[in-house]
């Protein structure tokens, strides 16, 4: 009984993966398929011009981004202060000791890796955006209502 439940169950997910990638344009699946052979739980999104492809690689989540011609755009992945370049997680101390972390992701793209850190405290909300090489830059700032 154990056994026909859980080939049910991988049947019923494997089907759902597949009728998911059915709205995916087949350049675009075949370009992930090629780039990330052993991904795991992909789960597709599309938009006016892209696709969005959110799966388990190397046991992180990742998020992929494609054109409708297969090219791909970007990768993006939630990460921790601590996989910081060094030199970032020391401006980071420095300049902005009074805030919390409260959303942090790498970006990754033909230009380059880039950093995305939303910092917040009792009234302001910032993002701020760095490269590996760079210090942190103020992206946006709000205050809070």
């Amino acid at each position: 009984m154990k056994k026909t439940l859980l080939a049910l169950v991988v049947l019923i997910s494997s089907l759902a993966v597949y009728a998911a990638d059915e709205n995916v344009n087949e350049k675009v699946l075949n370009a992930f398929k090629t780039e990330f052979t052993s991904a795991s739980q992909v789960e597709w999104t599309t938009g006016p011009n892209y696709y969005k492809a959110s799966f388990v690689f190397n046991d992180k989540h990742v998020f992929a981004f494609y054109n409708i011609e297969g090219r791909l755009l970007g990768l993006t992945r939630n990460i921790t202060s601590s996989e910081l370049p060094l030199k970032l997680q020391t401006d980071l101390k420095k300049n902005y000791e009074s805030y919390w972390i409260s959303d942090l992701f790498e970006a990754a793209r033909e230009e380059g890796t880039s950093y995305y850190l939303t910092l917040e405290d009792a009234d302001t909300r910032l993002v701020l955006r760095a490269s590996a090489d760079n210090s942190w830059t103020v992206y946006e700032k709000r205050k809070k209502s």
